[in-house]
């Protein structure tokens, strides 16, 4: 069924596709999906069979794949058949919450100041939510896409989606092989710039390296000269990487971002003020400021077991990101900062993407968010963190960001990412939804 038919009036649905998005968000925020980065978290199983209830109520027929006990992804297709299919994913897993530090109990999904508040609520149950939704509605009115759509809910997005995203692109192919493009988090989200509405649509990701560092030395008594010291040969390393002030490069993602804040703003954008042009996102700043160069930021370190003796090993745990077509510089300038005392091996190590930002479904993105936000601008960035994309590009996938919210330009958005009192605006789920209906309805 066309986008035509599916709508009466001048644009508006014969159906509302915003109904159960705010409820279904605080549903999902319920079901504590939380991942500590190994199997000792609840794991997403109970939320992969609360979203194939929705599915199945509405005639969508949905199959669960479970890496692990517990950890459980999904995947349902729906739609017609004209054209390849189109994947749409989202993760069921959130990173893990103190309760003590939050204002609402963070697995409550209550409704505070006009707010979802809950672990999830941003990254990403929100867009969760906004998919079933819309499909739930569309289904229920009989207007199901022209396009094929495979909708996949994913286990472990949190910890590299090795159990997750990985499981589905390397032992069952199968059920998304045939997808050419992909729709995933953290993308579509408004951003304030001088006044005007900003939609960022992502087009590409930094590659990620979780780097272990291992120094080894000579034990020994604690009183007594020793030049092979372990800790003192990482510590060495892990000052001289964090302290390292990565130069600026711009992919052609963030070329065209820059050039249209310089537009805003009045001035040329250049390598040289692309830090001044990033500080005109305010709040989104602390993300997009590590979009133009590489980085790594060390997390984590453990080395003894007594203050009298010198350790063997001594080990650190640094967050590299690298962008894409600049891994070799990165590479190189890492093994420099370590120096030869200091091994280093993956505890996760992927690759970067980067998608043109061109073609029908760039169009029809923008095409919605300007139906519903007609002064609105609309441009791609490149993502600082990591998403299951990574995963599926390896399937030759053309793949964007998209889960769009119109939001207040005083709220820092990029801190609720993993953050404490996690929340979402409720009019900005009901426009997101609203925006992926007329999404769907072209893509």
């Amino acid at each position: 069924m066309s986008d035509e038919t599916s709508t009466s009036g001048a644009g508006t649905p014969s159906y509302d596709p915003a109904a159960e998005v705010v409820e279904l968000c605080r549903e999902l925020i319920r079901i504590d999906t939380s991942n500590y980065g190994d199997d000792s978290g609840p794991g997403e199983r109970k939320a992969a069979e609360y979203v194939a209830t929705l599915l199945d109520e509405v005639g969508i027929e949905s199959r669960l794949y479970e890496s692990t006990p517990g950890r459980t992804s999904l995947v349902a297709r729906w739609g017609g058949s004209e054209g390849d299919p189109l994947l749409v994913h989202g993760h069921l897993d959130v990173v893990p919450a103190a309760a003590e530090d939050w204002q609402v109990d963070p697995f409550s999904g209550e409704i505070q100041d006009g707010y979802v508040w809950g672990r999830g609520a941003v990254d990403m149950k929100d867009f969760d939510a906004m998919l079933l939704s819309v499909v739930r509605a569309r289904a229920r009115a009989g207007h199901v896409p022209d396009r094929p759509i495979v909708m996949a809910f994913t286990a472990d997005e949190e910890a590299g989606g090795h159990k997750g995203a990985q499981v589905l692109v390397e032992e069952h192919p199968d059920e998304i092989a045939d997808c050419t493009e992909a729709i995933g988090e953290v993308g579509g989200f408004s951003a304030t710039v001088r006044g005007q509405r900003v939609y960022l649509i992502e087009a590409a990701e930094k590659g990620m390296a979780w780097m272990r560092l291992t120094a080894r030395g000579r034990a020994g008594h604690g009183s007594m000269v020793n030049p092979e010291n372990a800790v003192t040969d990482l510590a060495a390393a892990v000052a001289r990487i964090g302290a390292y002030e990565w130069p600026v490069r711009l992919t052609p993602t963030m070329e065209v971002l820059l050039a249209t804040v310089g537009e805003i703003a009045g001035v040329p954008a250049t390598p040289e003020n692309a830090p001044e042009l990033v500080e005109e996102f305010g709040g989104a700043a602390r993300m997009l400021g590590n979009v133009i160069r590489n980085s790594t930021n060390p997390t984590m370190l453990s080395a003894g077991y007594k203050v009298n003796v010198v350790p063997t090993e001594a080990t650190a745990h640094v967050d590299g990101r690298f962008l894409p077509g600049y891994e070799d510089e990165f590479f190189a300038t890492l093994a420099e900062l370590t120096g030869e005392n200091v091994e280093i091996d993956f505890v996760s190590h992927q690759q970067p993407w980067e998608t043109p930002y061109d073609g029908r479904l760039v169009d029809v993105m923008t095409r919605s968010l300007l139906a519903e936000d007609p002064g609105a601008v609309v441009a791609p960035y490149l993502m600082s963190g990591g998403t299951d994309a990574k995963h599926f590009r390896q399937l030759d996938m053309r793949s964007y960001g998209f889960a769009p919210l119109r939001l207040p330009a005083d709220l820092d958005f990029t801190a609720l990412f993993h953050g404490v009192d996690e929340r979402v605006p409720v009019d900005a789920l009901e426009f997101g939804a609203r925006v992926f209906d007329r999404f769907l309805g072209e893509a």
